[in-house]
């Protein structure tokens, strides 16, 4: 169960006005069965996995925040303050006139101190709590505060990383600085690595652009990543590369489509807010099945996690390429 998800359908579900919506958009679109008795309603959901789960349950995707107004827009945002601000201005700009919005986050994520921030901009909030979240609705009484809402509209925009070329954009995975287990990766990865390597998570890119800049003789390089915004970063941060890219919005967990003679990753280990270690245990299997025999894995974990004894299970030949108090790198060979 998906709690916030929860607590927005009860918060629908208490509300006659809101239900059935004659057309809706889900902004953060997670399927839930309720869905099915609603006539029209589309999702848009940058990660692959929620992505699918939608499609699968059969509803209408939009690869990209469509355009148009509807008179109903739903918002599951994530933690990220950047993020959750820049999606309420979406969820704005997607509203008819006289349409309502509504959010649901978990408590955790700072849901009481979001209902506040969205009261700065609309004043007037319906609130709901159950399930340790809390979802909240406003209707457009043509007296809301539009500066705000154009404020946390530039909060969504691309961004650069200080002191160097890289975009990104707020919400994914290290948007405002380079990750310091990725940049202990970049540091150690040999410049002699050679034909068809993939990058696993790649994000915005970072490691990807390390490998074409230190790797002469990497013949293609394949990006594979969850979050399709990242992705759009990536295509921008290796623009400048000649060499053959190929870019994958892809949940890793699934499987890859090619072989490879190399594998770099800095796998995740988070589903939502809590620790998932068999998240990146699934990134090494998928791995193991998509590296030729004599492929070499590159990783870089925090230290706490236990991917050595599934590194061994797997079959590799692996060795502490390097630690600090944070981070190791793990580097393993195809047997």
């Amino acid at each position: 169960m998906n709690p916030a998800l929860e607590t927005l359908v009860l918060a629908l579900a208490t509300n006659e006005a809101l239900l059935p919506p004659p057309r809706a958009l889900f902004l953060g679109a997670h399927a839930h069965p309720s869905f099915h008795d609603w006539p029209d309603l589309t999702g848009w959901q940058p990660l692959k996995p929620l992505a699918d789960a939608w499609d699968a349950a059969g509803f209408p995707r939009s690869d990209e925040p469509p355009s148009g107004s509807w008179p109903l827009v739903l918002v599951l945002p994530n933690k990220s303050r950047d993020e959750t601000l820049a999606w309420f201005a979406l969820a704005r700009s997607r509203l008819e006139p006289g349409g309502t919005l509504v959010f649901a986050l978990p408590n955790t994520a700072g849901a009481s101190r979001f209902e506040k921030e969205l009261s700065l901009a609309t004043r007037d909030l319906v609130s709901l709590t159950k399930h340790k979240c809390r979802a909240f609705h406003a209707t457009d009484d043509g007296q809301w505060n539009e500066r705000v809402f154009d404020q946390w509209q530039s909060l969504g925009t691309p961004r650069n990383i200080p002191e160097s070329h890289f975009i990104t954009q707020a919400g994914i995975f290290s948007c405002d600085h380079t990750d310091p287990g990725s940049q202990l990766l970049a540091d150690h990865l040999p410049a002699n690595l050679r034909g068809t390597v993939a990058d696993l998570g790649a994000g915005w890119g970072f490691l990807s652009d390390t490998l074409l800049r230190r790797c002469p003789n990497i013949q293609r390089l394949d990006l594979f990543e969850a979050d399709a915004r990242a992705l759009a970063c990536a295509r921008l941060n290796l623009a400048s590369h000649s060499r053959e890219i190929t870019y994958h919005w892809h949940d890793v967990t699934t499987g890859l489509p090619h072989t490879y003679d190399a594998i770099v990753m800095n796998p995740p280990f988070h589903t939502g807010q809590s620790t998932d270690v068999n998240l990146g245990c699934s990134f090494l299997t998928v791995a193991a099945n998509s590296l030729r025999r004599g492929g070499k894995l590159f990783l870089v974990a925090n230290r706490q996690l236990p991917y050595e004894a599934a590194l061994g299970a797997l079959g590799f030949a692996w060795r502490m390429a390097a630690e600090n108090p944070n981070y190791k790198l793990l580097f393993a060979d195809k047997r």
